[in-house]
């Protein structure tokens, strides 16, 4: 059986490696991530324009998305590189110091506008949450605080507000000249950081459209205000990323696990995408095994029902790049085996709205009733595959399309896999065998089998799906379909 849940693996030094990028794509990674919070927009694009010539030289289609850096709210510089903080001692963050002269009793802050948003007893977080302190005065551009847990605290580290709240933009001027060069490089997805309300998706999609790119948008969640405006941003979005990082040190640590499993949940349901991410194999950026801790978090991922799960600095800076892929391949295909059904699939009371929707999702229910092989998906947008890959099941779904753009796009749907097919013909019959043809060249099927093809009365148009056929390989002589 084929891998059905998706593999991201972001690209950065440890990938740069020729040998090491090839040993990446043959291990499986389905969708690679640009994260621009690190590099320069030269690099990233070499960086993709690598990763698409070595995908195609395997045979395969990779896709590619960039990562905004959002408002990071960050401490400046020590004038030693670091310092320890002590619980009990009083600790100032001050928004006037200069960016270098941090000391043991105060540093400066990236984020100006911090002292503002704050307020006595308010609990402040640094390093993801490595370090706590507890606000005890804020007077002008000085946070007075008290160590609540103390620790080694060197340059940069992030600083995040225990309950969420701050108000920070999503959108920084660096993010601006970043969507360019994200539709320079044609990237097939766009992630915002750190996005309050659908109004931040949407100003990120409209940037883009502007800069000429065509990609989706996902977007992380993070913040603890997101969660109270979730529906509505999984609305506005391509796809939703749970950024657990940032999003476990503002809502704890113990609400978490409860809190994935219903964005999971959320986005299935809205028929969308949703990516699973942090540290899902940290310990294999040193070691070649992973935790037993990380197995179970891979796998209870994917049981939910996740598209894809990702690898952050396992493979951008990692020693064993390859081995945390296949690892993560491994533990993907293992919990793909414990089928269950999903509760977003309960929708007796949900109406469709749009033809392609409504022949999509009977698909689905027919393949899993019947038992269908495979499904051939004739699409232009991927909109249809999409809505099959909300449905649980083990049948694999075909994307078949002329466009580039949209067998990368598929890349990142959940049992969903590109196929490069171009109707010549308005003969149905004919484009019935070319379809069934590939899919028997692939292996997907053979003689006997049951497969589905969807497709519309007029080919090559944008959501003119209307039509599902059930087919027998190989039956009713030579001019059977």
């Amino acid at each position: 059986m084929q891998r059905r849940t998706k593999i991201v693996a972001t690209l950065g030094p440890a990938t740069d490696d020729p040998k090491v990028l090839d040993a990446m794509l043959q291990a499986g990674v389905d969708v690679v991530r640009l994260n621009f919070s690190h590099g320069s927009h030269e690099e990233h694009i070499l960086r993709a324009e690598n990763v698409r010539n070595r995908a195609r030289a395997h045979g395969r289609q990779v896709g590619v998305f960039v990562d905004l850096q959002g408002p990071k709210i960050r401490i400046e510089r020590f004038k030693e590189g670091k310092v320890r903080l002590d619980e009990g001692a009083r600790f100032t963050l001050d928004a006037a110091l200069g960016v270098n002269d941090g000391d043991v009793t105060r540093v400066g802050l990236t984020y100006k506008s911090l002292p503002d948003d704050v307020n006595r007893g308010d609990t402040l977080l640094l390093d993801d949450g490595a370090l706590v302190l507890w606000v005890e005065e804020v007077r002008g551009s000085e946070i007075e605080c008290r160590v609540v847990i103390g620790g080694e605290l060197s340059n940069n580290k992030g600083i995040n507000r225990q309950g969420g709240g701050l108000s920070a933009k999503a959108l920084t001027d660096k993010d601006r000249a970043d969507i360019k060069a994200a539709a320079k490089m044609q990237a097939d997805y766009l992630a915002v950081s750190f996005p309050r309300s659908a109004a931040d998706v949407n100003e990120a999609r409209e940037l883009l459209r502007q800069a000429g790119g065509h990609g989706g948008i996902i977007a992380k969640i993070e913040r603890a205000e997101a969660l109270t405006a979730l529906e509505e941003i999984i609305g506005a979005s391509d796809a939703i990323m749970i950024a657990r990082g940032d999003l476990g040190v503002e809502i704890g640590d113990a609400e978490l696990p409860a809190v994935q499993k219903r964005i999971i949940q959320a986005a299935r349901s809205m028929d969308r995408v949703v990516i699973t991410a942090t540290q899902m194999m940290q310990s294999m950026i040193e070691n070649p095994m992973p935790t037993r801790a990380e197995v179970f978090d891979v796998a209870n991922a994917v049981i939910d029902g996740t598209d894809a799960v990702m690898l952050s600095a396992e493979t951008a800076a990692g020693k064993h790049v390859a081995k945390v892929v296949e690892a993560m391949d491994r533990i993907c295909r293992g919990a793909e085996r414990q089928r269950s059904g999903l509760d977003s699939e309960r929708r007796q009371h949900i109406q469709f709205n749009r033809i392609d929707e409504a022949i999509a999702k009977a698909t689905m229910y027919t393949a899993n009733k019947l038992g269908v092989k495979a499904i051939a998906a004739l699409t232009e947008s991927g909109a249809t595959p999409l809505w099959m890959s909300r449905i649980s099941s083990g049948i694999p779904i075909y994307a078949l399309t002329r466009h580039v753009e949209t067998r990368r796009k598929v890349t990142l749907y959940r049992g969903v896999y590109p196929v490069s097919f171009d109707v010549t013909s308005q003969d149905h019959k004919q484009v019935n065998r070319e379809a069934v043809d590939e899919l028997m060249r692939r292996g997907a099927v053979r003689d006997g089998d049951l497969v589905i093809i969807t497709k519309g009365d007029l080919m090559g148009e944008l959501g003119g799906t209307n039509a599902m056929k059930i087919i027998r390989v190989g039956e009713h002589g030579v001019d059977p379909y």
